[in-house]
């Protein structure tokens, strides 16, 4: 792959953002100049930062350049600033979710896997953490976030006295396609990892699972009858999560659902700041980390940058077939933390007064790894 040219659209967004993107674009120089491709990028404007500047949490050209881009990189969007409650003004969420929808991006893929020297730094004790690698797909552009929904005012017996007062509604809706499609993104996933996925969802309640179960299931008596199949409610599934991570290879299940057990999984591996995440489609594929944007500790030089440099392997290997260079990737992040080097999401008291560093030189470490390998 020798002089070839990738182009990279940038979305930095708001609080952290900014930070960990640059981080991003400094170990992609160092994969560039090992591996002998080219890394070009263009920074455009999502989420809050783009509602000051334009008005619009999702601009027509920040699309039009994820559009042109061979991938996208995301960093973080949000933060207090743009709370509303208010229905008619934009918030930086509708930014991200606009731009899934726009390119098609059905599929999120947020692999949980612990790296051996952050045993300690999960909330629970290492013998529970034997065996977690999995890897979680979400569906990500149908289901309640993308529903009907409004609010209303004036509707009779909605006050709490039983006169007229205010209700308000959001509608999870499925088509048997977004099902079908999803489902196969999953058991293909698992046939190249150890064939097994657990389907998540709310059957029991939920017309819209009852719906999901039935096709999930012919799809897989159809198709892929050689992977393991396991249903299982959504409430067990995050119990679970706890109880036994390591059973699980593949779980695949609605947006909702996914959003809430995808960060629940995050804290397996120490933090949420150590979460990628891939979404694929129709169009360009989106990278991210699943954290937040936390605006409150933006600008301090202490935000953890590793979720978004596995981000990059994730863009590595999925859209650019680079798997020499994800692998060596990971193996820098791998090393770095062997030897002991934190940010102060991940540290322990064991490590916390000698190895503790900030975003730039946690960044500065893994960038050096890729170096030396190339020597």
């Amino acid at each position: 792959m020798s002089g070839t040219t990738r182009h990279i659209c940038l979305l930095p967004g708001d609080g952290i953002g900014p930070e960990i993107t640059a981080e991003a674009v400094k170990a992609l120089g160092a994969i560039g100049e090992r591996f002998g491709m080219a890394f070009t990028f263009a920074e455009a404007l999502l989420g809050g930062a783009a509602i000051d500047a334009t008005g619009s949490p999702l601009p027509e050209a920040t699309l039009a350049a994820a559009r042109g881009a061979d991938a996208v990189l995301l960093a973080a969007i949000g933060g207090p600033k743009w709370d509303t409650t208010d229905p008619a003004k934009p918030r930086p969420e509708q930014g991200l979710l606009g731009i899934r929808k726009a390119l098609g991006l059905y599929a999120n893929l947020r692999p949980v896997k612990l790296f051996s020297a952050l045993a300690g730094a999960s909330t629970l004790k290492p013998a529970y953490l034997a065996g977690v690698d999995m890897l979680i797909v979400r569906e990500l552009t149908g289901g309640l976030y993308f529903g009907a929904r409004a609010r209303e005012t004036g509707v009779p017996g909605a006050a709490s006295g039983g006169g007229p007062g205010m209700r308000a509604y959001d509608t999870m809706e499925y088509r048997e396609f977004e099902i079908e499609r999803i489902a196969a993104t999953a058991f293909d996933a698992a046939r190249k990892r150890r064939g097994k996925v657990h389907s998540v969802d709310k059957a029991n309640v939920l017309e819209s699972s009852r719906l999901w179960r039935e096709v999930v299931h012919r799809l897989h008596d159809a198709e892929f009858s050689d992977v393991e199949l396991i249903d299982q409610l959504v409430d067990n599934t995050a119990m679970q999560l706890i109880r036994q991570p390591g059973q699980f290879d593949v779980i695949v299940t609605e947006n909702m659902f996914g959003d809430i057990l995808s960060d629940e999984a995050s804290m397996l591996t120490g933090s949420l700041g150590m979460l990628a995440s891939a979404s694929l489609g129709d169009g360009t594929a989106l990278y991210e980390p699943s954290h937040g944007s936390a605006p409150d500790i933006a600008g301090q030089d202490v935000a953890n940058p590793l979720a978004m440099l596995l981000s990059v392997e994730m863009m590595l290997r999925y859209s650019f077939d680079m798997h020499e260079a994800a692998d060596a990737l990971a193996s820098g992040i791998a090393s770095v933390l062997a030897e002991g080097w934190r940010t102060r999401d991940i540290a322990d008291a064991e490590t916390l007064p000698q190895k503790l560093v900030g975003t730039a030189a946690m960044g500065d470490l893994v960038t050096e790894r890729l170096a030396a390998a190339k020597r």
